[in-house]
């Protein structure tokens, strides 16, 4: 079972562009959450993920809601700043779910509120609020892959 990432409402194409190009690379599935903060016919968009889209397996669903629904047996990881334990302390395993926010905002605080034990962040100078949005979400799928010896990528 693949590795998945979830989008909430993302606002930045090349981000979104950049993570899909990502999930080519390692096999993980994408899930945009609606509202996009831009048209998935974006030229920025397609640019980041270059001549990659046809490997992204995509799904686009109208709320965070949906995803728990649709994955209710998926173990959900929530990519927060203001988490407690670093995301190198989570024991990643087939199927977890990598949920990050929108880049201006992050997640939501109820959301973060209702599931702190599974709240992971990246240590990082107090210079800055936050890395970027597709680095992020490309170390953390990268340290998942790396516990599970890289399943399916030579």
């Amino acid at each position: 079972m693949p590795l998945h990432i979830v989008l909430v409402e993302p606002e930045i194409p090349a981000n979104t562009g950049n993570i899909a190009r990502t999930c080519a690379a390692t096999g993980t599935h994408l899930h945009l959450v609606k509202p996009l903060g831009f048209r998935t016919d974006d030229a920025t968009l397609k640019r980041a993920g270059l001549d990659y889209w046809y490997a992204v397996h995509i799904e686009y669903h109208e709320s965070f809601a949906e995803v728990q629904e649709k994955y209710q047996e998926g173990r959900f990881f929530y990519a927060t700043t203001k988490a407690n334990q670093r995301y190198s302390d989570i024991s990643f395993r087939d199927g977890d779910f990598l949920v990050f926010g929108k880049e201006t905002k992050g997640l939501p605080p109820e959301l973060l509120a209702a599931n702190p034990e599974t709240c992971i962040k990246m240590p990082m100078s107090d210079k800055v609020r936050s890395l970027n949005l597709s680095n992020s979400a490309a170390i953390i799928v990268y340290e998942a892959l790396r516990q599970m010896d890289f399943p399916g990528l030579s």
